[in-house]
């Protein structure tokens, strides 16, 4: 069952959303060359809990961290470890927050130093890709036409792997909800989106083929390639006019500009 939300709702979904861009901006500070994802988890975890938050994805299905924490051919669900990162490197940083019993996701892909030419053209227009999607949600279209318009948008511009294994979802008092929100698919098909309706939308695009692998972990999944895989996600709610974006990625910008290391 799909659950619509009440505007009081949705302003606690954005709260919590917020909460996340700002420990996703925390991360901007200071990631760089030679820090560790087991440092940014640290880091993110203590920032998200000084300012009333509960880290969503630690303990969730016994996932360890507080980010996942996914560099280069890494899609999504890294968990964070010690090995340090260096330039070239893309890290994709996945944050979760509960706040007031609901739920706010979002992620973010960071460029450090001198990453290749291809490899920003992938990032970029996996950023878009987003945008892209979240305009088609609006009252009386379908998910389908979410899904259709990212995987146009990033089939066109390269063609780039749009992933089909891993998908966007619905979000509330749980941090998955239905509907599930794929990247790819048809206009005019899936379930009617609605005033109300919250989801997090969440291309993840890579460089070759569209085919992921999960590693031996039990949670990251890798191009079955190789090759860089970028991720971007806000949470939106549905209004009457249209999409309303409950994250906020212009925080996470703002800190990064201060980051000679970051690529924007």
């Amino acid at each position: 069952m799909i659950y619509l939300k009440h505007d009081d709702e949705i302003e606690l979904i954005r709260q919590s959303s917020l909460l996340v861009c700002a420990a996703l901006a925390e991360v901007a500070k200071v990631i760089r060359e030679g820090i560790t994802g087991l440092e940014l988890d640290k880091i993110a975890e203590e920032f998200i809990r000084d300012h009333g938050g509960v880290p969503a994805f630690k303990g969730h299905q016994g996932f360890p961290g507080t980010l996942c924490i996914s560099p280069n051919e890494q899609v999504v669900h890294g968990i964070p470890t010690g090995k340090a990162f260096k330039s070239g490197d893309i890290i994709s940083v996945d944050c979760g927050v509960v706040m007031n019993q609901f739920y706010g996701d979002s992620a973010y892909t960071f460029m450090l130093g001198q990453v290749p030419g291809e490899v920003v053209s992938l990032v970029k227009a996996t950023e878009e890709s987003l945008y892209v999607g979240i305009r088609e949600a609006k009252p009386g279209n379908r998910i389908g036409d979410i899904s259709a318009a990212i995987q146009e948008f990033a089939e066109r511009t390269n063609p780039y792997g749009v992933v089909r294994e891993l998908v966007g979802h619905g979000i509330g008092r749980k941090l998955h909800e239905p509907p599930e929100v794929p990247n790819y698919g048809q206009r005019g098909k899936g379930p009617v989106i609605k005033e109300g309706l919250t989801i997090a939308i969440e291309p993840m695009i890579n460089l070759g083929s569209r085919n992921v692998k999960q590693m031996k972990d039990g949670w990251t999944v890798v191009s079955s390639d190789l090759k860089a895989s970028a991720h971007f996600e806000h949470t939106i709610a549905v209004r009457k006019d249209g999409p309303d974006i409950l994250s906020d990625h212009e925080i996470i910008k703002n800190a990064a500009k201060n980051n000679a290391e970051i690529i924007l």
